[in-house]
């Protein structure tokens, strides 16, 4: 990038870089590590025309979740969708449209922002 004149980085964290959760220590340090990461990074390059942002998205439905951690866990899955105030998980899609923004033109004077895409999880 440096050589081709700029671009842009879009680094996935967690909503838990917003807020923790119990039992997950080293999970809720690593993320807000990943936003302090972005952050240090937009202003290390920003003159250099990178541009570095960071989605920070909630439960996402996918294998991982639906058909892994959750599949013998009903209890555990309602309270996740219950976190959510929207009152479901986010979808793949959703996250990857906020990705396509910000690695996109539209989104050329963004930099240094951490996106949460979460339901409104991080509200509450």
């Amino acid at each position: 990038m440096l050589q081709t004149g700029g671009g842009a980085i879009v680094n996935t964290a967690s909503a838990l870089g917003q807020v923790a959760a119990p039992n997950m220590p080293a999970y809720c340090a690593s993320k807000p590590a990943v936003v302090g990461l972005t952050r240090a990074t937009a202003l290390d390059y920003a003159k250099r025309n990178i541009r570095v942002n960071a989605v920070l998205p909630a439960t996402i439905e996918t294998p991982m979740t639906t058909g892994g951690i959750l599949v013998d866990a009903p209890e555990l899955e309602q309270a996740l969708r219950t976190w959510h105030p929207i009152g479901r998980f986010g979808q793949p899609d959703e996250v990857a449209a906020a990705v396509l923004w910000l690695a996109s033109d539209k989104a050329s004077f963004v930099t240094g922002h951490a996106m949460l895409i979460d339901g409104g999880s991080t509200v509450q």
